[in-house]
């Protein structure tokens, strides 16, 4: 004689646990999975709908911008004179930048070698999944390793005076240094910074440096990768 058992279904939204899911058959029963469906839309014509006004908008904006104003062309090429100094178009001036402190190897080879890697690898980390604030855990033992880890970092980037990498780097160090004192209930900006995870960190550093050198080598930088001023 098989007994009656009583079993209740759950939901569990923590990724980092294996799924354990058991189901019974009988002969009177199926396998069957339901629940309230949310709201759905179909993909025509309710998003093609807008994706083809806001093309449309873009191609009039883009338009009306190439009546109005000439594109920044220089003169004709000539290969016996050559602009001082001959800037890479803007999506590669954070890397140009780069090899005014660094070798051509290291700025050109290896940082953005490692910076694809980085990117391409921490999403499959615990720490990105589970999604813990930096000072969760053993608070203690995570300063000090953020604290050298950040020392080292602007030891070499001071060793190549790479001052447009120094900057944010030590902006944002002590910004999540400071998130580390902050108390629970200090404002909205405070409990912001405190649920903040590592992964969050690296990425706004690395999003803060590629601007930088970005802006730097489009406006700041003149004859001879000199610093100059815009308006002057």
């Amino acid at each position: 004689m098989i007994e009656k058992n009583s079993y209740e279904a759950g939901f569990e939204s923590d990724a980092t646990k294996a799924p354990r899911r058991i189901v019974f058959i009988t002969r009177k029963t199926s396998a069957k999975v339901t629940g309230a469906a949310g709201k759905q839309l179909m993909s025509y014509p309710h998003v093609v709908l807008r994706e083809a006004i806001a093309f449309q908008l873009l191609t009039i904006i883009l338009v009306l911008i190439s009546l109005l104003w000439d594109a920044p062309l220089e003169q004709m090429a000539d290969p016996l004179l050559t602009p001082n100094p001959a800037k890479a178009p803007w999506y590669f001036l954070g890397l140009q930048e780069l090899l005014h402190y660094f070798p051509p190897l290291a700025a050109g080879v290896v940082i953005p070698t490692l910076v694809i890697i980085a990117l391409v690898v921490i999403p499959y980390f615990n720490v990105n999944v589970s999604g813990a604030p930096l000072w969760g855990g053993d608070r203690g033992r995570r300063v000090a390793i953020f604290a050298v880890v950040l020392s080292a970092a602007l030891a070499i980037f001071g060793i190549y005076r790479a001052w447009t990498i120094i900057v944010p780097t030590a902006a944002i160090g002590i910004l999540a240094i400071i998130s580390f004192f902050l108390r629970s209930g200090g404002g909205r900006l405070a409990d912001f910074l405190r649920s903040r995870a590592l992964p969050w960190w690296l990425m706004t550093w690395f999003i803060a440096v590629a601007i930088i050198l970005t802006v730097v080598g489009t406006f700041f930088r003149g004859p001879g990768w000199s610093w100059v001023w815009p308006w002057r």
